[in-house]
């Protein structure tokens, strides 16, 4: 039996700070088979991300440093070797994509000279040889018209296209083995299969061998033939992935597998008690050109949308991006200038001005999608909360506004006796708990959730979930739910607004659209979502 391609042995992390040392990884093993796709799987703070970048030696060094560990790949040691060994390695032998390819890529350079870079210095080839070798490559991650592609800049791509640049940046050297850190976590589902799909196809075409990172249970499944689960900088369990997810042992992976957002929204309410309301909506942004920018034509975001919810009741509004579900709820909120008409309660919106909007704002609420970006870093729990009731309700006393944000930190599961911290001291979940919280102490009729667990872990997606199920059957409240995830969706949403290109092209019940979808488009959003099959295995 020949040996991995990727061996990694009792490997430990551990960064210091000041005269602090913390160990993040603890004596963890694994190896990838050459050809093989192999996964590292766990929650934030796992250690999953530290253990694969440990083997291109990526870490802040000195700041990080391995108590203990052997990486071997292709017979020969990577931890401890030297910058000529690494560089012969890296690139060349083994790629690496990374999360977020918007902050990867770099923002001032083309398309052309950043997939032309690796080819020249890896392989030395001149620009007409980089520029035809960047071209097959592009053509091959599937970039429609490749070649008007080279000049743009990567904030000039879609999240899939900047992706699918990384991709071929990855495999301009037809590596041995490619790292993925969750390549597809920020992309919309149906980009999301298409990325899985090419990264499989191109495996088994090179004969490549994959690691792959990710929190995403649904991906393992349909990607990998081996999993690792990774607990608190430990492997808990280990093995076949049909094995493990048929039959897990660990209470950890048990625990991954049974939280998945599931389950169905709460009982409606009988009485349609209509909140908010809106009639052929539209937002369309002027493109203007020429040296007198004259309007030549419209970006249509939002294009003749009606729509209504009713009180306890949740409108899922899903599409991918550029669907135009964020600028429908931001509109709908006179966040942003519309034309149409607007209802809230039986009074007119339609036209009222940033005065006039003030005082229903405490009845209209947003929670966002990003909780560390939507909360100032520099202000304690208790401000963020209390500044809305500071200019809302004035007259109300310090004791009282303490017993408010008390109540609403309580409501949402925290200790009140945190709220003198700041936000970088919470979790990414407990974050997004007090931006609801932030809304939840104004008492709202309404509130706007724009992709409220996307940057969440899967299960604490599914607490998330349960809160807001909970704080909606309590207060009678009013959800527009805007997502890319169907899961979640699914879990929350009565009825349910399908968007593309400023349109709905489908709406109906949350039964009627996920048992018996119309359009080919909500099919095909339907399938990328929960299609698990075993791609790997195709």
């Amino acid at each position: 039996m020949s040996a991995p391609l990727l061996q990694v042995n009792d490997l430990s992390v551990a960064f210091r700070s000041g005269d602090q040392i913390n160990q993040v990884v603890h004596n963890v093993s694994f190896d990838v088979k050459g050809g093989e796709a192999v996964a590292l799987v766990g929650e934030s703070g796992s250690g999953k991300s530290v253990s694969a970048l440990s083997v291109l030696q990526l870490l802040p060094y000195p700041a990080a440093s391995h108590p203990s560990g052997s990486i071997q790949f292709d017979g020969q040691e990577l931890l401890g070797a030297d910058d000529k060994q690494l560089r012969s390695v890296r690139g060349n032998e083994i790629s690496m994509i990374f999360q977020e390819p918007m902050s990867s890529l770099n923002p001032l350079h083309t398309v052309e000279r950043q997939v032309g870079e690796v080819l020249k210095v890896h392989q030395g080839l001149r620009d007409e040889a980089a520029r035809t070798r960047t071209l097959e490559l592009l053509d091959r991650v599937g970039i429609k018209d490749p070649e008007g592609r080279l000049k743009s800049y990567p904030h000039q791509l879609s999240g899939g296209q900047r992706q699918r640049v990384m991709i071929a940046m990855a495999l301009a050297n037809t590596p041995k083995l490619l790292i993925a850190d969750e390549p597809t976590t920020a992309l919309d589902v149906t980009v999301q299969a298409q990325i899985l799909r090419l990264l499989v196809e191109l495996q088994q075409e090179l004969g490549m061998a994959m690691l792959f990172i990710t929190h995403d249970l649904g991906i393992v499944r349909r990607l990998a033939s081996r999993v690792n689960v990774m607990q608190g900088g430990k492997v808990v369990e280990h093995g076949p992935v049909r094995e493990v997810f048929s039959n897990p042992q660990h209470p950890y992976t048990q625990m991954l597998i049974s939280t998945e957002p599931s389950g169905a929204p709460i009982s409606k309410p009988d009485a349609n008690d209509v909140t908010l309301a809106a009639d052929e909506l539209k937002v369309w942004f002027p493109v203007k050109k020429g040296i007198f920018r004259r309007t030549v034509d419209h970006i249509k975001a939002v294009d003749g949308i009606d729509l209504s919810i009713c009180q306890g009741e949740t409108l899922g509004i899903v599409g991918e991006s550029g669907s135009g579900k964020t600028t429908l709820g931001l509109a709908l909120l006179r966040l942003t200038e519309s034309r149409g008409a607007i209802r809230f309660k039986d009074m007119d919106i339609t036209e009222h001005s940033t005065k006039q909007m003030r005082p229903l704002r405490s009845d209209l609420q947003v929670v966002f999608q990003d909780p560390f970006g939507s909360l100032s870093p520099r202000m304690s729990v208790s401000d963020i909360i209390e500044e809305g009731l500071l200019i809302h309700q004035p007259t109300m006393g310090f004791e009282e506004r303490d017993r408010e944000i008390i109540a609403a930190l309580e409501e949402v599961g925290l200790d009140p006796e945190t709220r003198f911290r700041y936000p970088h001291e919470f979790s990414g979940g407990q974050r997004q708990r007090i931006s609801i919280a932030r809304a939840l102490v104004l008492k709202p009729r309404v509130i706007l959730l724009d992709e409220p667990t996307s940057a969440l872990d899967m299960s604490v997606q599914a607490q998330v979930v349960e809160l807001l199920r909970d704080i909606q059957k309590k207060h009678n409240l009013a959800y527009l739910f805007i997502s890319h995830d169907l899961k979640v969706v699914r879990a929350l949403s009565h009825r349910i607004l399908v968007m593309k290109d400023g349109k709905v092209v489908e709406s109906g019940s949350r039964e009627d659209i996920f048992e018996n979808p119309k359009e080919p488009y909500t099919r095909e959003l339907i399938a990328a979502a929960f299609d698990e099959t075993m791609l790997a295995a195709e």
